[in-house]
């Protein structure tokens, strides 16, 4: 069978433009540990950006994935989606309105294969406008802690004109300032601390100022893949003095504050900061986001406000996050693509 061909030489994935033939119930043999057992392929198409793609397809989940029956496959640009596969399951992260189209039709027209995720879903959280209002609307508050989102105000245009829309909102300085879309480009990521008003009116527009809420300078991660949570710490922002703000009016710019290299699960913090979030909160969060958001790929960045044990703030949403930063990644995701397909594959023993 040429997909076991492929399977081998490619190391569980098949180069861009080849075809592959697979019916929906053949099955294969797969040597693990070197004893062969009979498991059916499953076939996850991907369109991903090269950048993603090496960040997320690294040896280690190609290896486990090969090893549990599953093959990546990336998608031909350059041909219609409809002529290739089959595929079990499509995973993507690529923009613009030509590619929604053209996903949107293939999941009307392949309802057996499983989309990951509905583009329209994936657009909403893309607009920073939007991005929170599914959990503002939760008022998610119980005796683990009270989940909160920070004021916010989105200004399309006229820079010049942000001091007053600051004060008419009645929004507290410092702010932060994001752009509006949030595209996964690392413009996207880019951040800026706004310590006074006159410093208001240099910021560049379209973009969504938020009220910066000291919290220890550690924000947590919670990784979202369909029901299974994952937190990391990540350092942050410092807090800011009520001394900054009456001597600073200046902008600080922030490239991008959360990242792999700023790990702050192993630094030696005040327990009080380091604390995580309690599991409960975050598994009722997290079931109520997957239902209003319609997705299962995604990532939320949280802070806990300083002073305040049980207060919680979501800052921002990513959709298909930098999972292969996240420890054990390769374990959950490939359970993850199992779960999708159940019924069609046999389970090894231990």
């Amino acid at each position: 069978m040429r997909l076991i061909e492929e399977l081998h030489r490619n190391g569980g994935e098949v180069e861009e433009g080849e075809d592959v033939n697979l019916g929906q119930n053949e099955w294969c043999t797969v040597v693990n540990g070197g004893f062969p057992s009979q498991k059916r392929v499953a076939v996850v198409g991907y369109a991903l950006t090269s950048k993603k793609t090496k960040s997320f397809l690294q040896p280690k989940l190609e290896s486990l994935a090969r090893n549990k029956g599953i093959l990546f496959v990336a998608i031909d640009h350059n041909r219609p989606l409809s002529d290739q596969g089959p595929f079990d399951i499509v995973l993507h992260k690529l923009s613009g309105k030509e590619w929604r189209q053209i996903l949107e039709e293939y999941r009307l027209s392949h309802p057996e294969v499983t989309v990951l995720d509905p583009p329209d879903a994936i657009q909403h959280i893309r607009n920073r406008q939007y991005m929170l209002q599914a959990v503002d609307d939760l008022n998610l508050s119980e005796s683990y802690g009270r989940v909160c989102v920070p004021k916010q105000l989105v200004v399309k245009k006229d820079a010049s004109s942000i001091p007053e829309l600051v004060n008419s909102a009645g929004l507290t300085l410092p702010l932060v300032a994001k752009p509006l879309v949030a595209d996964g480009s690392a413009k996207s990521h880019e951040l800026s601390l706004a310590y006074g008003p006159y410093s208001l009116q240099n910021l560049e527009p379209p973009l969504v100022l938020q009220e910066f809420v000291n919290h220890g300078g550690v924000l947590f991660k919670v990784y979202i893949i369909g029901d299974a949570i994952k937190v990391v710490r990540r350092f942050s922002l410092p807090d800011v003095c009520k001394r900054q703000l009456s001597n600073d009016d200046d902008i600080y710019y922030f490239p991008r504050v959360s990242c792999a290299a700023a790990s702050a699960d192993e630094a030696d913090l005040d327990p009080v900061v380091a604390e995580l979030p309690p599991r409960p909160l975050l598994e009722r969060l997290a079931k109520e986001l997957r239902r209003r958001l319609g997705l299962r790929l995604f990532n939320l960045d949280i802070i806990r406000e300083f002073g305040k044990k049980d207060v919680y703030y979501v800052i921002d949403i990513n959709y298909f996050p930098g999972y292969g930063k996240m420890p054990e990644y390769e374990h959950i995701f490939t359970d993850f693509l199992l779960s999708l397909v159940p019924g069609k594959y046999k389970k090894n023993p231990g």
